[in-house]
């Protein structure tokens, strides 16, 4: 058996060595355009700012390895132009030489990936804009860095790579401005979450401006003018278009292979596309979304590299099949970590699914043991059912931890109430007795025993102060002199139970605190006494962030832009 694979990054890669694995007589060939194969896509960001400093630490394997330890071909400056299903070959271009050939095929497994979206904008073939995708793109944008000396930079986009990239040219000592056409980065997060990173991303020197589109470039004189939409141009010495990344999909098109989302590539539980013997992985195809069921994107390495297995054990006989993904993501950024798992609450909404939400601010270890640090949370969960739909998490230590937690209880099918009774590691450096992740589940379990009634940060400014509400802060005098909400008054929460008559009977009481721990216990209070209660989610440390950023966010707005 003869086995093709167009592409040999993540998902090629890791099919072929599999497909040596289960079959040591099948001939497998790999056909890669780029100079590169198996490279971390994932890592290139870094060598551009130096933390990877040898540029062969980006390939996990070469051509020559691969042959040596697997006896599999892998063809680099290789591009495949054609598949013809018909007679079961493929063209190919050796770049190099520009000879053509067609190389036949029992098993054809396509693995290109994306690529990074561009925009037909003038000025976009000056020798000062970059995209970051291959091995070769990182090179280019080290080289330039090396050998020009920039000063400046404009990153188009507010992705994952445009986050690393904006942390690894500040290492460099580089000005750095984010351009983003929505009004915040990352989309995984809710934009309340969002709010934790763009503050970090201001703390170490990186302009934001959100809300902002790129129209195209003007050269200029050791430089560039970037054009913005409504707004002055910015100048920069180096700009790199990081607007997100398109399915490379036309070899597919014009082989009459089935097309979905975007363009992407149709195929079954089993990768197997609308023509037969050809599988596809990776980037370039259309997956489920395990919580919403609704096809989707998702451009990660962890999906991509457990789809190139099954496709590999399926070509083999075997019977594999891939259920879906959840899109779970971490990112560093400066000294914060930033992660997300299954939906966040816009999709939630867009896919028509109920959603409910806690926030919760846990430290990352036992408090009385020295360097723990805040994360912040929010798990959200269907109503009624508290089938859990995703998580969000911002923090400095301990995240990723959490965020794989609730990844794995997600795809188990636990409930949100469940989470309370996970058993999970504790020691003071590492954890508290009762995780974060088993403090979500407490504060679920909760709602659903009507011991916790919750309002937002959407409806904080809603709330009547005419009177006819009662508005506490339970939080110290000193934290209360800091800043509260409007209309709010402060009753300490060890002052409560004494300080009883200064709270009307009769009225709903709107409680506040740093985090809404203390709320929560103020609320407990106040509701065995009789009174309607609700307690702040999230804390006035959610509510001050997100007023802070919006008001930078203003500030950051170049000359030309309406407020």
């Amino acid at each position: 058996m003869k086995i093709v694979i167009v592409g040999g990054v993540a998902g090629g890669a890791t099919a072929a060595a599999r497909i040596r694995r289960l079959d040591e007589t099948a001939e497998v060939v790999v056909f890669e355009r780029s100079g590169y194969v198996s490279y971390a896509n994932c890592g290139l960001p870094y060598y551009v700012g130096g933390t990877i400093q040898d540029a062969g630490e980006l390939t996990l394997q070469t051509p020559e390895s691969f042959w040596e330890r697997f006896r599999i071909r892998m063809q680099v400056r290789h591009e495949v132009r054609a598949i013809h299903p018909e007679r079961k070959t493929v063209t190919v271009c050796a770049l190099d030489t520009g000879e053509e050939f067609e190389e036949p095929y029992d098993k054809l497994l396509l693995s290109p990936g994306a690529m990074p979206t561009k925009l037909r904008l003038a000025g976009g073939d000056s020798d000062r804009v970059f995209t970051l995708r291959t091995v070769e793109d990182t090179l280019a944008i080290h080289t330039f860095i090396k050998e020009q000396a920039p000063k400046t930079a404009v990153l188009a986009g507010g992705g994952f790579i445009s986050l690393e990239l904006a942390e690894n040219l500040r290492k460099r000592g580089l000005e750095v401005t984010i351009v983003q056409l929505d009004p915040q980065l990352l989309l995984p997060l809710d934009p309340e979450m969002a709010a934790f990173l763009h503050g970090e991303m201001r703390r170490n020197g990186v302009r934001l401006l959100l809300s902002h589109t790129v129209e195209g470039f003007q050269p200029r004189a050791n430089g560039v003018q970037v054009l913005l939409k409504d707004a002055d141009p910015i100048q920069a010495d180096l700009v790199v278009m990081a607007i997100g990344v398109t399915p490379d999909t036309h070899l597919a098109k014009e082989a009459g292979l089935e097309l979905g989302v975007r363009g992407s590539i149709v195929v079954n539980d089993r990768m197997e596309t609308s023509v037969p013997d050809i599988y596809a992985v990776g980037d370039a195809v259309q997956v489920r979304q395990l919580v919403s069921g609704q096809e989707t994107l998702v451009s990660l390495a962890g999906p991509a590299n457990k789809q190139g297995r099954i496709a590999a054990d399926n070509i083999c006989g075997l019977d594999s099949r891939y259920t879906g993904a959840l899109g779970s993501s971490v990112l560093k950024a400066f000294d914060l970590t930033v992660a997300a798992t299954g939906l966040n609450e816009s999709a939630a909404k867009k896919a028509g699914i109920p959603c409910d939400k806690v926030y919760l601010s846990p430290a990352s270890h036992a408090g009385y043991y020295p360097g723990g640090t805040v994360m912040t949370m929010k798990v959200l969960f269907q109503p009624e059912t508290f089938r859990l739909l995703g998580a969000q998490i911002v923090g400095y230590d301990g995240v990723d931890k959490r965020i794989d937690v609730l990844a794995t209880a997600i795809r188990a099918g636990l409930t949100g109430p469940e989470l309370a009774e996970l058993d999970l590691a504790y020691a003071p450096p590492y954890s508290s007795a009762k995780d974060p992740v088993n403090m979500a589940g407490y504060m679920m379990e909760n709602l659903r025993r009507g011991l916790l009634k919750q309002f937002f940060l959407e409806d904080a400014d809603a709330l009547p102060r005419d009177g006819s509400v009662t508005l506490l802060d339970a939080r110290t005098p000193q934290e209360f002199s800091g800043g509260t909400m409007e209309g709010f008054v402060n009753i300490p929460l060890d002052e409560l139970r004494d300080r009883l008559d200064e709270i009307p009977r009769g009225k709903p009481v709107y409680v506040l605190c740093q985090s809404g721990l203390r709320s929560y216990l103020a609320c407990r209070i106040l509701s065995q006494r009789g009174y309607e209660c609700r307690n702040f989610s999230g804390g006035y440390r959610l509510y001050q962030t997100v007023r802070q950023d919006r008001a930078a966010a203003k500030q950051a707005r170049p000359c030309g832009m309406e407020l």
